[in-house]
């Protein structure tokens, strides 16, 4: 459970595994944790680096200045700490947006992967936040706002055992780094005006794109024409994914993405 001291923050990060280095990139309201199911499926070819970003997990402080600028820096630190050399990269939502930042302001990344993302402004993303922000704040919203968050993220597949709801919850509730409300509030604010800071004309290394079919947050319709800049590009959907395509399929995934990596080692 090692740690990395930069100038303003105190960067947490899991490490696991073999192989040529792959970090991991976390999205919204996640930390390293939202990798737990699927690190294990990349494990035995990879060395997975899984940093928990700012304002979440066991990054401090949690009120940090937070954004794709000091996220990105706070990636390419960790890389450098490290030492492994040339590196892969992937990330989930808000995650693939930094993936790609780092490919562009890089020649050490080798590939990026996007899973579930988009470049594009999205109103109604926004407005969920803060209603399950708001939701979190009311009376019993520690328990409310998951349930209010889980139609957002997960496919029909995940509703289909209401045994999945009650696991889900139990798991959140006793995780002990789980991301605090006023965090939360701090990393959505920051959200209202997080931009990506490379053209897609600017990630030259191979790029692998994973929709999720079934995506609400960030439908791929929308999503789509967004990464069309990308010269050397490779697309993939998930028909029965939600949002959350990491735990809806985490073996199809990991299919997905441990081919476009042998393809491109």
């Amino acid at each position: 459970m090692p740690d990395l001291s930069l100038d303003d923050v105190t960067l947490h990060y899991e490490i696991d595994g073999s192989g040529p280095p792959l970090l991991l990139l976390a999205g919204m309201l996640s930390d390293s944790a939202t990798w737990a199911g699927f690190a294990p499926l990349l494990s035995d070819h990879y060395t997975v680096i899984r940093p928990d970003n700012r304002s979440t997990g066991r990054t401090t402080p949690w009120n940090a200045p937070t954004g794709m600028t000091q996220m990105t820096a706070d990636a390419l630190a960790l890389m450098k700490h490290l030492d492994l050399g040339p590196f892969h990269v992937a990330g989930h939502s808000m995650g693939g947006l930094l993936a790609l930042d780092l490919a562009a302001a890089s020649k050490d990344v080798k590939t990026a992967s996007v899973f579930a993302s988009g470049r594009v402004r999205m109103p109604r993303t926004q407005a969920a936040f803060d209603s399950l922000l708001a939701i979190r704040r009311t009376p019993q919203g520690e328990e409310l706002w998951l349930r209010a968050l889980y139609p957002w993220i997960f496919g029909q597949d995940f509703f289909d055992d209401p045994a999945n709801i009650e696991t889900a919850m139990t798991a959140a509730l006793n995780y002990p780094y789980a991301q605090t409300a006023d965090a939360m509030a701090h990393q959505i604010d920051a959200f209202r005006v997080l931009r990506p800071a490379a053209r897609p004309e600017a990630v030259t290394c191979p790029t692998l794109i994973a929709y999720a079919g079934a995506d609400i947050l960030v439908p791929p319709a929308q999503a789509q024409p967004s990464f069309a800049g990308i010269a050397n590009l490779t697309e993939v959907t998930i028909p029965a994914a939600g949002h959350s395509i990491v735990w809806d399929a985490p073996e199809e995934l990991a299919g997905h993405l441990l081919s476009f990596l042998k393809a491109n080692a």
